[in-house]
């Protein structure tokens, strides 16, 4: 594992924000008040090198027993761009290497180390499920599965190319809370298993606008996600 201190990302998997976004990025919702954001200490920095330290070894030993043939060699970085809102994301390098990314402001915004080696955890945990390729083969079906039948219409290529997308937009959605709540439940056992209380990690979720239980929404009400936390953890 190598620690990058500064790191320019372009694209990114699941993740987890007090201002919702995702692969591209989503609007946050409309009544919430976006701050601006905040600025890591040199306690932050130090609470954030501790948290890595322990959390990175526990991710990859999870990684090797849960996966055949994956990357487990992750790469955490630290993503210093302006402005950008707290984050953090799991995506991957050209050559397939997890990478788990963390903007300044989620490193300032956390309040203890439960829950950044909790939002460690469960950005690790999108790796480990496989959720990017998962997420792709679901973009990927819908694209086909609208495309074709706009195609049975007799659809100028204009409206087939637009069903596309749309087929592609739906089916990348169509399994995303089930995903957040995958990465929930292996983040719980990760986060425990490296020393801390997954419980209280979970309190991050608090921080977070509740998305609700919207039809083709990206993440699952932040309740439920609570709830997930809590029973994966009376079981361990």
């Amino acid at each position: 594992m190598r620690l990058i201190p500064i790191l320019g990302l372009l694209a990114m998997a699941g993740c987890v924000s007090t201002v919702e976004s995702g692969q591209a990025s989503r609007p946050a919702p409309a009544q919430a008040v976006q701050k601006a954001p905040s600025t890591p200490t040199r306690n932050n920095i130090q609470q954030f090198q501790s948290v890595v330290s322990t959390v990175e070894p526990v991710a990859e030993r999870e990684c090797r027993a849960r996966t055949s043939g994956a990357n487990c060699d992750f790469r955490i970085v630290v993503d210093d761009r302006k402005g950008q809102p707290s984050n953090a994301y799991q995506t991957v390098d050209k050559s397939g290497r997890p990478i788990l990314a963390f903007t300044l402001a989620l490193i300032a915004d956390v309040r203890n180390r439960d829950e950044l080696a909790f939002v460690m955890g469960h950005e690790a945990a999108h790796h480990i499920e496989g959720h990017i390729p998962r997420q792709q083969q679901n973009a990927a079906a819908g694209a086909i599965l609208l495309g074709g039948l706009a195609a049975l219409t007799g659809a100028s290529s204009t409206v087939i190319d637009q069903a596309v997308d749309i087929g592609a937009g739906v089916g990348a959605r169509s399994y995303s809370k089930n995903f957040e709540l995958e990465a929930d439940a292996l983040g719980t056992v990760i986060t425990k298993r490296a020393g801390y209380n997954p419980v209280k990690g979970a309190e991050f979720f608090t921080q977070i606008p509740d998305p609700g239980d919207r039809f083709l929404g990206t993440h699952p009400p932040n309740s439920k996600r609570i709830e997930t936390v809590r029973r994966v953890n009376a079981g361990l």
